[in-house]
């Protein structure tokens, strides 16, 4: 087998659309375009919610409540299970969670849960414990420190 050999999968790939190539094509003149008006023209689209200048519903609609998720504190989960991956007396941070890629994105703090079991002894160091997480680590021999 050679890189000159490989070939899409059956159906996976599809013949672009052949606009303006005459009549006969089932594409030509208009283009699929109908005849005149705003949408036929070049760079004549409308933005979404547009109502030819109507008052759009979004704003005729009151506004109500409040929103505080820009405010939100996000969480980063990891479970005690995936602290399995690290070497007895490890002392896990969020750095070495991120390296390790157990952390991916941005996240304000970092909890540990306690989905699975611990059988190896670490520092952990984290935001936040759950209760069962904080026991099972101590269990296994390690300690846990709350980072402030």
């Amino acid at each position: 087998m050679q890189l000159n050999n490989f070939k899409p999968r059956p159906g996976s790939k599809h013949r672009a659309k052949r606009l303006g190539i005459g009549e006969s094509s089932g594409h030509g003149k208009t283009s699929g375009k109908g005849h005149k008006g705003q949408k036929a023209r070049s760079g004549g689209s409308i933005r979404p919610g547009f109502e030819g200048g109507q008052m759009p519903l979004i704003r005729r609609l009151p506004k109500r409540g409040f929103n505080n998720a820009a405010f939100k504190t996000r969480y980063a989960v990891v479970n005690l299970d995936d602290l399995n991956e690290f070497e007895a007396g490890t002392y896990v941070t969020e750095q070495v969670l991120r390296d390790k890629g157990l952390i991916n994105g941005s996240y304000d703090r970092v909890k540990i849960l306690a989905r699975g079991s611990l059988d190896k002894n670490l520092t952990v160091e984290a935001d936040r414990f759950s209760e069962a997480a904080r026991l099972s680590i101590e269990k296994a021999g390690g300690s846990v420190k709350i980072r402030g």
